[in-house]
C-alpha cells in the first residue's frame, strides 16, 4: 500500500528555498510538490488560465462549467483541490460562490522553481 503523504497546510503561499540553490529539505520538498500535483492535470490548468483571463478576474462555478463543457460537479471537483492548494479562493455571494486566482501564490511557486523568473 502506497504510503500517505502528510497533511500540511497548502493554503498559504510555497515558502521555501528555490530548487536551483541546492538540495532542498523533505519539507520544501513536499510543500512545492504538493502545489504542482494541484496543477498537474489539463483541466486544473484551463481553469487557472480561464480565471486568470476573465475580464472581471472571478467566475461562477457554473459559467466555468459551461465555458470547459464540463458538468458543475466536475469543475466543483477541481476547484477544490486547486484550493486545497491554496492556487485559488473561492466566496460566497448569496447563492453563488465566485472563484479567483492567488497571484502571489502563483508567483511564490514560480519563484520556488526558478529564482530568477519573477525578477
Amino acid at each position: 500500500m502506497p504510503r500517505a503523504l502528510p497533511v500540511i497546510d497548502t493554503t498559504a503561499p510555497v515558502c521555501c528555498a528555490p530548487v536551483a540553490s541546492g538540495q532542498l529539505s523533505d519539507d520544501d520538498a513536499l510543500q512545492i510538490a504538493l502545489r504542482l500535483r494541484a496543477l498537474a492535470d489539463p483541466v486544473r490548468v484551463k481553469i487557472i488560465s480561464y480565471l486568470f483571463s476573465s475580464s472581471a478576474g472571478e467566475e461562477i462555478s457554473g459559467e466555468l462549467a459551461a465555458v470547459l463543457d464540463l458538468s458543475e460537479s466536475t469543475v466543483s471537483h477541481h476547484l477544490t483541490q486547486l484550493r486545497k492548494a491554496g492556487l485559488v479562493v473561492s466566496d460566497r455571494r448569496g447563492m453563488k460562490v465566485f472563484h479567483r486566482v492567488r497571484p502571489d501564490a502563483l508567483q511564490a511557486l514560480c519563484a520556488a522553481l526558478d529564482p530568477n523568473c519573477c525578477t
